[in-house]
């Protein structure tokens, strides 16, 4: 019995021994670590790609004003990475860049790679939602300060054909 207790427990020692030879074996080499740090990103189709241009489009909507002067400085220049960087910040900026990041993005999306181009399309069509909103709210408050002032204007009429009832009453009421 005690031999096979031992065969057993050298059967187990050896499956074990085994099992970890074989995960060091097949586990694959690490992958370089490749910085995906970059502040402003490129349009270089690499590992860091999307999460660099998710990580400024981020830091774009978190950013106060002064960050976005800092970065539209920066962002000078013709290149398309610029251009569609810039189009990201002014994006989250004031109402009256939309319109120039909203040309920004349609010019240069055809020049980032195609992994890319969803996610520049995603926040050109968040950018144009968001234009028309803005657009609608400006057109109802127009519509909600003229009907103000129709408002006012029946008022004024209201009040003065109620002087009139009222004068036409009392004369009715004075003459025999």
């Amino acid at each position: 019995m005690n031999i096979r207790m031992l065969l057993v427990t050298l059967c187990a020692g050896s499956l074990l021994t085994g099992c970890q030879w074989m995960t060091q074996e097949t586990s694959a080499p690490a992958a370089p670590v490749t910085s995906c740090n970059d502040d402003i990103p490129k349009l270089a189709d690499n590992v860091c790609l999307v999460d660099d241009w998710i990580a400024f489009g981020l830091a774009s909507q978190r950013g106060d004003s002064e960050w976005r002067d800092t970065m539209l400085t920066r962002l000078r220049g013709d290149m398309p990475h610029l251009k569609l960087a810039r189009a990201a910040v002014l994006s989250w900026g004031e109402r009256d860049g939309w319109e120039q990041a909203s040309e920004l993005y349609k010019a240069d999306i055809s020049a980032a790679p195609s992994r890319l181009q969803p996610l520049l399309r995603q926040w050109l069509n968040e950018l144009e939602a968001r234009r028309d909103l803005a657009s609608d709210l400006a057109q109802s408050e127009s519509r909600r300060q003229a009907l103000g002032r129709e408002r006012d204007d029946l008022a004024e009429k209201l009040d003065a054909l109620t002087a009139i009832e009222q004068s036409i009453n009392s004369r009715h009421e004075q003459s025999p």
